[in-house]
């Protein structure tokens, strides 16, 4: 028997044995309500309808429905990026896909997370999901999941640990994100013949210390190095959680007269920053003036890259779920899952699909942003 826990297994026996009493006294009332001198019908029994049930799908229409129990420990909903992940978990782990999943939203809350964690353990699942808001502090409890026998599966976000208490990580890769970010900001300036003076950068972060946002700088600090004339006039955060992008973008617009790129953390913010140069007068996106790189990709962001707004978009994916489903997929057949680490399929758009980026890791094309795009994206979405 593979090694999927001893609950599974005993579950499955129980349900072999169920059927197999079932089929006897289903055969049984079959003899019983014939004469002898008929000729018994193994056949199909016919059900409601026109549809037809053998023997064995009648008795497994019988026994109660099972599911694979799947606990989630969602870092917050602090963005709509997050939000998608969480969509995309509701999705992709439902019970029309045989699953029954415990959800729980820590909201920003590291001890929340690992409380729920401590609950999953404790209610038995049969794997256990974390998009961790922190990498740190995770050992402890990961200890007993692994002594539980229940397998983890990491999302998003690193968690600093012996890779033995986890069976696989899936998510974007953010410094692959910010390579990519820094490489068509380079390739654009140089193309428009503007990379010879001083250019001030904004970094809109939004709510500070996610880490996404230490990845993406980490890749965007390359090209930083490669082009001394770059200079970032400061990172916009919100310590408190109460401001909003407008405010803090009003604020950047008193201290700063001249802003020649926003690079920000997600598509909200972009369009929020969008909206205050709108109020202010100046000129952004396709039409000139200040450029506006935005990461994430969602259906909003598309729209703003094909209505001239923003002039790139690089696309953060939230199916870490969908891709995980793959791994308890194979764990629940009894396979070993053949990469740890999977970074997850990601993209980069613009109204231009003439650029290439070479990075470190990949060589990708900018996808130009179109109407036909921007519906397919839509149905996705949905």
């Amino acid at each position: 028997m593979p090694r999927i826990g001893l609950k599974r297994g005993i579950r499955q026996g129980v349900e072999a044995a169920a059927v197999i009493c079932l089929c006897i006294l289903l055969l049984s009332a079959a003899f019983l309500n014939k004469d002898y001198g008929s000729q018994m019908d193994y056949g199909p029994v016919t059900g409601k309808g026109h549809k037809q049930y053998s023997v064995r799908e009648e008795a497994l229409a019988l026994l109660p429905q099972t599911y694979i129990k799947i606990g989630f420990a969602q870092a917050g909903h602090e963005s709509d990026w997050r939000i998608a992940v969480t969509d995309s978990c509701m999705k992709t782990f439902c019970e029309e896909n045989g699953y029954q999943l415990y959800f729980v939203d820590a909201d920003g809350s590291h001890g929340r997370q690992v409380s729920a964690v401590r609950n999953f353990i404790q209610e038995q699942v049969d794997y256990i999901l974390i998009d961790p808001i922190i990498s740190t502090g995770w050992t402890a409890v990961l200890k007993e999941a692994y002594h539980a026998k229940i397998p983890v599966i990491i999302l998003n976000g690193r968690i600093d640990c012996r890779p033995r208490y986890y069976k696989a990580w899936y998510g974007p890769d953010y410094i692959l994100e910010g390579e990519c970010a820094g490489q068509w900001l380079y390739k654009t300036l140089t193309r428009l013949g503007q990379n010879g003076g001083l250019k001030r950068i904004l970094l809109m972060n939004g709510t500070s210390g996610m880490m996404e946002q230490s990845g993406r700088m980490e890749g965007f600090a390359k090209y930083m190095e490669r082009n001394r004339n770059w200079k970032i006039l400061t990172q916009s955060r919100d310590h408190s959680g109460q401001n909003t992008v407008r405010q803090m973008m009003a604020d950047c617009l008193e201290q700063y007269t001249d802003i020649d790129v926003i690079l920000c953390q997600n598509d909200h913010a972009a369009l929020e920053v969008c909206s205050s140069l709108d109020e202010a007068g100046l000129l952004y996106g396709a039409d000139g003036g200040i450029i506006i790189l935005s990461f994430g990709a969602s259906y909003d962001g598309l729209k703003a890259v094909y209505q001239g707004k923003l002039n790139a978009a690089f696309e953060c994916s939230p199916l870490a779920p969908y891709y995980a489903q793959q791994a308890v997929r194979s764990l629940e057949s009894g396979e070993m899952i053949e990469e740890k680490h999977n970074y997850l399929p990601e993209e980069c758009f613009a109204l231009d699909g003439s650029m290439y980026l070479v990075t470190s890791s990949a060589v990708k094309k900018v996808i130009p942003v179109t109407e036909e795009l921007l519906n397919d994206k839509k149905i996705k979405s949905k």
